[in-house]
């Protein structure tokens, strides 16, 4: 069965709704997806189904992880079909039972629909600081998830903004940006090291050997207007349904003014 599935950083969900006239809920009306990965939600199950409730209502199912502290992260999954199953954090199968790892067990950073064909993952790395205990922080998570994902034995798409742009043709000031988080060589070594244990960046593959597509452009200076961007918004996936990706585009925003985040929805059609 054919799949399109998107991926959005939407920068607070009631923000990204309760924006008029191109807004969230106007891009969830007209969207094509079947699946939708969100995230920083930054806002409470509630809240969340509150802000979303025209799409709702429309017939979408939402799976939600709220955040561990008030106005960070939180990630869903939109869905036209209900999931058979639904799983928050990072965890492993023990006794049957779904077991989530202690540290990120509640912080709204990682969950998954399982459906009759594949299994969709919605993430959120956070953003780190070199050096500092949020970069440590970082790190263990994407050790964790690298873990969970390598466990996978099926056909799996894990999308998110993973707050790492893994080459030189990902972020548009690289040479800025070398001691940075998002471009230190330890975050770009773990795409590595996924990509090698069998993950396919499918819009990498679709895009090869070009500048971008860039997802994400600060809100400064003139950013956005000049391309000036970073590609941090992956969909990762392994099995079959890799090569069944045949189509990836960044639904950028025609105007700055017109966007309803700092991110643009990244779409991939599995046909």
């Amino acid at each position: 069965m054919p799949y399109i599935i998107s991926t959005v950083n939407v920068n607070g969900v009631r923000a990204a709704t309760g924006k008029t006239g191109k807004g969230m809920l106007e891009w969830l009306a007209a969207t094509e997806a079947d699946v939708i990965c969100l995230q920083e939600t930054r806002a409470t199950d509630e809240q969340t189904r509150a802000a979303l409730a025209p799409a709702l209502d429309a017939g979408w199912y939402l799976t939600h992880a709220e955040p561990g502290a008030k106005g960070r992260a939180g990630v869903g999954i939109l869905s036209r079909r209900e999931p058979r199953a639904v799983r928050i954090g990072i965890g492993s199968r023990q006794d049957g039972a779904w077991r989530p790892s202690a540290e990120f067990a509640a912080s709204g950073r990682y969950v998954e629909a399982e459906f009759d064909e594949l299994t969709v993952a919605s993430v959120y790395v956070h953003t780190g600081e070199a050096d500092t205990p949020m970069q440590d922080e970082k790190y263990r998570f994407l050790n964790a998830i690298g873990a969970h994902m390598k466990a996978q034995t099926s056909d799996f798409v894990i999308c998110g903004d993973w707050n790492v742009a893994h080459t030189e043709l990902d972020i548009k000031n690289w040479k800025g940006n070398l001691k940075n988080s998002g471009f230190l060589p330890d975050e770009r070594a773990w795409i590595d090291d996924m990509l090698t244990a069998g993950y396919v960046d499918v819009v990498r593959s679709l895009h090869p050997g070009i500048p971008g597509p860039y997802s994400w452009w600060s809100y400064r200076g003139r950013a956005y207007d000049n391309d000036a961007g970073w590609r941090i918004d992956y969909h990762l996936a392994r099995g079959e349904v890799a090569a069944r990706a045949k189509q990836a585009v960044v639904e950028r925003a025609d105007t700055y003014a017109q966007r309803w985040s700092d991110h643009a929805p990244v779409t991939v059609q599995y046909r």
